[in-house]
């Protein structure tokens, strides 16, 4: 436990953590594993590549304590919103818990607003828990406020930092995100979680959920 914090004061991890496995070279074999590992220290959730759903939900068991997450659209959005909603379905099918989208961002470039609500809206009508990844970095800020009023709108339960293929989630972006969902989400920082302190800044911030391909590492950590 890093010197600066007072173990009183920081949650237990595990429970706040989805463990991501999104790297595009993966067998079998380490997707059983990081489901094993999220059922050992008890994960909020794996986070996987939609075509893992059905493998993943037999490795898992039944519904229970660790969620099973698909990503959506992944890492890009750059697909139609039909193609957005088909993936959606067809991990519901498979037996996902929840659901991480990326959205179009060629719409909220665009303007097109509507649309965009749309596209969200559409995958939020399935009826899981989904998890809208903004890329939060790499939008300005009327970009950022405008795609957030966006997804709340559509009933997202979580607003995403990223998805890792930016910069490092930050304990200020948790805490833009924060105010700017006013109550009507949480916020999940993703992306570049490589140590217990990171980690502990980000859950102070305001994260509810914290996506990291390191969960065993920070766990064990924490637990030492």
């Amino acid at each position: 436990m890093p010197a600066a914090f007072d173990p009183a004061e920081i949650p237990d991890l595990a429970p706040l953590i989805d463990h991501a496995l999104l790297q595009p070279r993966l067998g079998s074999e380490q997707i059983e594993r990081g489901c094993q590992q999220a059922l050992h220290y008890g994960f909020a959730g794996i986070c996987l590549a939609s075509r893992w759903m059905p493998q993943a939900r037999q490795w898992l068991g039944e519904r229970g304590s660790v969620r099973l997450i698909s990503v959506l659209s992944f890492p890009f959005g750059a697909c139609s919103s039909e193609l957005k909603r088909a993936e959606a379905e067809a991990a519901v099918e498979a037996g996902a818990d929840e659901l991480d989208l990326v959205p179009d961002f060629a719409l909220l470039l665009d303007g097109e607003l509507t649309a965009l609500h749309d596209q969200i809206a559409a995958v939020v009508e399935l009826g899981l828990p989904l998890k809208l990844i903004l890329e939060a970095d790499q939008l300005t800020s009327d970009q950022l406020q405008a795609l957030v009023e966006v997804a709340l709108d559509a009933g997202v339960a979580f607003l995403k930092t990223g998805s890792g293929y930016g910069q490092p989630a930050s304990s200020a972006m948790v805490r833009d995100l924060h105010g700017l969902a006013a109550g009507r989400a949480k916020v999940k920082a993703s992306g570049g979680i490589r140590d217990l302190g990171h980690a502990i800044e980000l859950v102070q911030a305001g994260a509810e959920r914290l996506g990291t391909s390191r969960g065993v590492e920070l766990v064990q950590a924490q637990r030492e």
